[in-house]
């Protein structure tokens, strides 16, 4: 007879969210138990509040102490219709924005506030008190998509699959058709230059000029149905990584990357990384129609002349039972947006570094690397990674 009493595997925090700050210098993690702010790399704690209570969003801005807190999981610290200002160097709420439905997102720059509900989003100027600027009404938003750049804003249209741009100067409102069924993915690029999207059917990405709505190109993650879990184009606007639930992070090359805006030529290729020891991925290197000669006959389906990615690379979703305080996840958890901690979230470190972290009771976070191999071709190689909440 087996007298060993069981172990607990509920012990410890679980997160619930994550999210990276504007430069992806620091992430933070929403917990069961409060928050935390992480150092992006190396990954190092830099900031740890124990509230006792779960918190779903946590939403940095920039490297300051401000931090956008909504409640969230069984137990949440605050309703999760409301938005709470901490302010982590005094240890307190600066200030709360209230709504009639669940907050599923917040997005913080200097000079704005942007709140994402299930269908609307509201602008607010930074103030004390915040200021109310507009309100857009948007279609079905549970995931909370939203954009906040230095001069636009990005977020789900009236309609599924429509992208709504607007101008944080003069408030003008364009409308990008950007697919035909719900949107699942939205990232505008740093210099606000670029919106790259994904539906729900995940096996295509679209990319947008932010300025004129037209389209730059159109890139095939894979023929398969797929729940898109992140895009994020990198510091230069050359390449855009994607992440999905196949446990697959893809990167492409963006239309115009290989000319700086003067239109002079500028390198694009990485550095030469012989390092074989992590897991690794790539494609042919400059063939980005894979299927070669098939793709120049006329009439053929489009999957054989799309464009595909140069390189790709497994990373871990660790999609345990035990994600929801020790029991199977059946239902929803509260708070969340999605209803269920996100996974695959990409930060560009560098032109040439990618970080990825993901939320749930195993929390990860990797490193890669893309690198040219001897074969000059670029491969992205997984330089490194760690349980950031400490569990072995």
């Amino acid at each position: 007879m087996n007298t060993r009493p069981a172990i607990d595997e509920s012990t410890g925090p679980v997160s619930l969210s994550v999210a990276f700050n504007q430069d992806n210098s620091c992430f933070s993690v929403g917990l069961d138990s409060g928050f935390c702010v992480f150092r992006s790399e190396p990954c190092e704690l830099q900031v740890s509040q124990d509230f006792n209570a779960g918190i779903g969003v946590a939403e940095m801005l920039g490297r300051a102490n401000y931090i956008a807190i909504v409640g969230g999981g069984r137990q949440p610290k605050f309703p999760q219709n409301k938005v709470v200002l901490w302010d982590d160097a005094k240890k307190k709420a600066i200030f709360t924005l209230e709504f009639r439905s669940q907050v599923h997102r917040v997005r913080l720059s200097k000079s704005r506030i942007v709140v994402a509900l299930q269908n609307s989003v509201h602008l607010y100027a930074f103030s004390s008190p915040p200021q109310k600027l507009s309100v857009f009404e948007t279609a079905d938003n549970p995931t909370g998509l939203c954009c906040l750049g230095s001069k636009i804003i990005a977020f789900p249209g009236r309609t599924p699959g429509q992208v709504q741009i607007v101008e944080i100067g003069n408030g003008n409102v364009s409308i990008i058709p950007a697919h035909g069924t719900p949107l699942r993915a939205l990232e505008l690029s740093p210099d606000g230059e670029i919106v790259a999207t994904a539906s729900e059917t995940g096996t295509l990405i679209r990319v947008f000029s932010a300025a004129n709505c037209t389209r730059l190109e159109e890139l095939r993650r894979g023929v398969d149905p797929a729940v898109i879990y992140s895009i994020a184009i990198s510091p230069n606007s050359a390449l855009l990584a994607v992440t999905s639930d196949k446990s697959t992070m893809h990167i492409f090359d963006l239309p115009s990357s290989g000319r700086s805006r003067n239109g002079s030529m500028v390198s694009n290729r990485p550095h030469r990384n012989s390092n074989s020891s992590s897991a690794t991925g790539s494609a042919d290197e400059g063939n980005k129609q894979k299927w070669g000669i098939l793709g120049k006959i006329p009439l053929l389906p489009r999957v054989f002349s799309d464009v595909y990615s140069i390189t790709s690379a497994h990373f871990e979703t660790d999609d345990d039972p035990q994600t929801d305080l020790g029991k199977s996840v059946a239902m929803p958890i509260p708070g969340i947006p999605g209803g269920k901690p996100r996974k695959g979230v990409i930060g560009w470190k560098d032109d040439y570094t990618i970080l990825v972290i993901g939320a749930g009771r195993d929390g990860r976070w990797e490193k890669f690397i893309i690198g040219e191999g001897e074969d000059g071709r670029r491969h992205l190689v997984r330089n490194g990674w760690k349980r950031y909440l400490g569990k072995n």
